[in-house]
């Protein structure tokens, strides 16, 4: 009796238990009936976004990575600017109003030549000074001579001769002086006129115009310069070099400087480093000096400026095509044995003209990347 009551129970627990069973069977097929992966997509996830595992490794070629001697190269963009040494800006002495301009902003002018006429009363009190000093010399003469015939004929004393001398040297120092301020303010003694030349100082470009016509001109002390010229046979290059480039950058390299449009670079030379980076983008001006002189560079333009080291320098180097772009950043795929690969971030030089990439950081001799990293990640995102 106890025997058929034990036999009953295990009927009971089988029955509750084949549904459980049979579930766990279904499951088992159908994983064991899922696709198998192809030769070259991830065969499992990993934690780390920048590690992959590839069913079939050996379809991804590795070459190893090498040190060669290459010429340092750095591509920077740069804006023509005037030489501040050889741009003068340009006032005028005497105030006034604005009758007529002869020339403007970007006109070449030569030294002397009239840019603007100025309707002047500084120039009109300078030209009734130099009249009246011009009188009282005149009068001067006639009375210095009058005092030394009187002397030597005894009708006068020594003193009344000295008296005359001394107001006739006072007389021509104020007349020389009423004749420089002339001169200063650009009038002509042989020519009075109330217009007021303003002239250039030297030849060279308008390269600024502060001045239209009928704009009054104030006195010297509180105004603007009314033009800037510049000599543009030279003309200054002024770059951004970043932070981590500037200890490739030194006084005295010679930069190629390229514009569009020009086959050929011209050559400059680095003359100053700024020792103050820019706040918001870290980087120091560079300033070129750039002879000018079949006059192509024209203030304001946009040039490329490559500094290249006077010596060449040993370089990590990888073929172009081990490196993908992702992200805005520089990859390869280094293998870190068995079916796994690691994704690395890499700082670039220039590439070379055999078809190799430097690498400034990221890699060291004798590491390993698989040779075509376009096709690597293109199967590991499949």
């Amino acid at each position: 009796m106890k025997n058929r009551m034990l036999a009953h129970k295990t009927l009971e627990w089988a029955s509750a238990l084949f549904p459980l069973v049979l579930a766990i069977a279904l499951f088992s097929a159908c994983s064991n009936t899922k696709a198998e992966p192809s030769a070259g997509k991830v065969e499992e996830t990993n934690t780390d976004p920048n590690v992959f595992t590839m069913k079939d490794p050996g379809q991804f070629p590795l070459t190893a990575v090498e040190i060669r001697k290459v010429s340092d190269e750095i591509h920077v963009n740069g804006v023509i600017a005037p030489d501040v040494n050889r741009s003068i800006p340009v006032v005028s002495l005497g105030g006034g109003r604005v009758v007529e301009i002869k020339a403007k902003l970007g006109d070449y002018v030569q030294k002397g030549q009239v840019l603007l006429l100025i309707n002047s009363p500084d120039l009109s009190a300078a030209f009734s000074d130099y009249q009246k000093f011009k009188a009282d010399q005149q009068l001067a003469d006639k009375q210095l001579a009058r005092a030394k015939l009187l002397y030597d004929k005894g009708a006068i004393a020594l003193a009344d001769l000295e008296n005359a001398e001394d107001a006739h040297a006072k007389a021509d120092a104020d007349l020389n002086a009423a004749i420089q301020r002339l001169h200063a303010l650009g009038g002509d003694v042989h020519n009075p006129s109330p217009l007021l030349p303003l002239r250039a100082p030297i030849s060279g470009t308008i390269v600024d115009q502060q001045i239209t016509g009928g704009t009054g001109v104030r006195s010297l002390d509180n105004q603007q310069a009314l033009f800037t010229i510049a000599d543009l046979s030279v003309v200054w290059v002024l770059c951004d070099v970043y932070q981590d480039m500037l200890p490739r950058v030194h006084i005295g390299d010679i930069a190629e400087i390229n514009v569009t449009g020009y086959a050929e670079g011209f050559p400059g030379k680095v003359i100053n480093i700024s020792q103050v980076l820019d706040f918001a983008t870290r980087a120091a001006k560079v300033r070129i000096e750039l002879p000018n002189l079949h006059a192509i560079m024209r203030a304001g333009m946009f040039v490329t400026a490559t500094f290249r080291a006077r010596q060449p320098v040993e370089r990590v180097v990888v073929p172009a095509s081990a490196v993908v772009h992702l992200h805005d950043k520089d990859w390869v795929f280094v293998p870190l044995g068995g079916n796994q690969f690691r994704r690395v971030a890499l700082q670039l030089g220039p590439q070379t003209k055999e078809g190799t990439q430097q690498v400034i950081s990221g890699l060291r001799a004798g590491d390993q990347v698989v040779i075509n990293a376009l096709q690597f990640s293109t199967a590991a995102e499949e």
